[in-house]
């Protein structure tokens, strides 16, 4: 967003091209603060190959060449840092560094980013020297021939360039500096739209790097949202289970109590106080298993091998469960983990016909790996279902991979890898 207002910012506008404008002084300003810069990075360049000059030996013109490289690349960073803080300070354009490579001087010459640099002030640089000092001649012979009309009025009558002898001189002269301030800011402005350009192009990150932070920002940016939906859940789960649960294990408690204890109450009522503590019993049955759904406690206190040997006791048909996660991972893949294993486990029970499944989780490093097989009846389709899209679903916003076999006859295997890298 900054980067999109600085460029809106430092885009010409009409105001821009009258003298006296605020665009025209900030114009100039720019150019003017960017001449002393360009001229250290061209005097660098010059100086450095200066060294060249007297040499009798190969080992001289070794080091001297050496020399002459390496001096304009150690003053390349305060450099191109100075710029930065240019282009930010007087025209708020936002210039992005390009991906640091540390102190590695290898990977520092290699960079197609130093290159880049290189190009933009040895190259570039002379011509917005040349274009700054333009800028400053033209203002001042504009504000100097403007003014000869009164300086000529000024002079004594006896004076050879006193007014009115030199009339027609003196207004030729004074158009000719209004014609140069008329100019001057459109000179000023194309100078900075072409330092713009050349150090958007030469002193920040190039498109594809460009990119790659994009993708990096926005992968950030997902993690950070999955992350705030699963503390999300976490404090729904806690607040159900200390909140409305307690109150309804509170109200079941005393229905049974009243249902046990009362004598002489009419049958209507009684049956009234019965419904009431069976309704009471199912929904707080309902009620754990939401809070089960939502993100169940076991999972944070004992982690995978627990809450999944849990899946595996309540399941309808027979479960072979092997775990062997030796470090816990991440608490937002470890719900995935959980969850997928939760549906497809509800999918073959639903869909599969199966006897018995078999679910192995192991960590092979930075890889959580997830397998569950059954003995089912196959043929399932991933594009035919919303139970496999939700699995594909909840591991693709961890960044995990997702695959399934599943022939008609079965048996139908599924696979699952999350990273978990800590």
């Amino acid at each position: 967003m900054t980067q999109a207002v600085s460029q809106h910012r430092a885009s010409p506008r009409w105001t821009d091209y009258l003298p006296l404008s605020r665009g025209a002084w900030r114009n100039t300003a720019f150019v003017t603060a960017g001449v002393p810069v360009h001229a250290v990075a061209l005097s660098m360049v010059v100086a450095s190959w200066t060294v060249m000059g007297d040499i009798e030996s190969v080992g001289e013109v070794l080091i001297s060449l050496g020399i002459s490289l390496l001096l304009p690349l150690v003053l390349l960073k305060p450099l191109t840092a100075v710029q930065r803080s240019r282009f930010w300070g007087l025209l708020g354009v936002d210039l992005p560094a390009p991906p640091s490579v540390g102190r590695d001087v290898r990977a520092f010459l290699r960079s197609p980013a130093t290159w880049r640099q290189v190009a933009y002030h040895a190259l570039v640089g002379p011509v917005l020297v040349l274009g700054g000092l333009l800028v400053i001649v033209m203002w001042a012979a504009g504000f100097g021939l403007a003014l000869l009309y009164a300086y000529g009025w000024a002079l004594p009558l006896h004076s050879p360039l006193a007014m009115p002898g030199q009339y027609r001189l003196y207004t030729n002269l004074t158009l000719s500096g209004v014609l140069i301030l008329l100019v001057t800011p459109a000179v000023a402005t194309l100078v900075t739209r072409l330092d713009a350009r050349a150090a958007r192009a030469l002193l920040g990150p190039s498109r594809a790097e460009e990119l790659e932070r994009q993708v990096e920002d926005l992968a950030e940016k997902r993690a950070g949202v999955v992350d705030a939906a699963d503390a999300e859940r976490r404090r729904i789960e806690r607040d159900l289970h200390d909140g409305v649960q307690q109150r309804l294990v509170s109200l079941a408690m005393n229905l049974g109590l009243a249902r046990e204890t009362l004598t002489g109450v009419p049958d209507d009522a009684m049956q009234v106080i019965t419904e009431a503590h069976t309704e009471a019993k199912e929904a707080l049955t309902e009620l754990r298993n939401v809070v089960r759904g939502l993100h169940p406690a076991v999972l944070d206190d004992r982690g995978l091998d627990a809450a999944l040997s849990g899946i595996a006791a309540r399941a309808p048909l027979p479960v072979k469960l092997r775990v062997d996660v030796p470090v816990r991972p991440a608490p937002t893949v470890e719900a995935v983990a959980y969850f997928v294993a939760s549906e497809a486990l509800t999918n073959v029970t639903k869909h599969a016909r199966a006897s018995h499944v078999e679910m192995a989780l192991a960590r092979q490093g930075d890889i959580l790996r997830m397998t569950i097989t059954d003995d089912g009846i196959g043929g399932a389709d991933p594009a035919g279902g919303t139970g496999i899209n939700g699995l594909r679903q909840r591991i693709a916003s961890v960044d995990g991979t997702f695959r399934i076999t599943s022939p008609a006859g079965g048996p139908t295997v599924i696979t699952v890898e999350l990273p978990c890298a800590l």
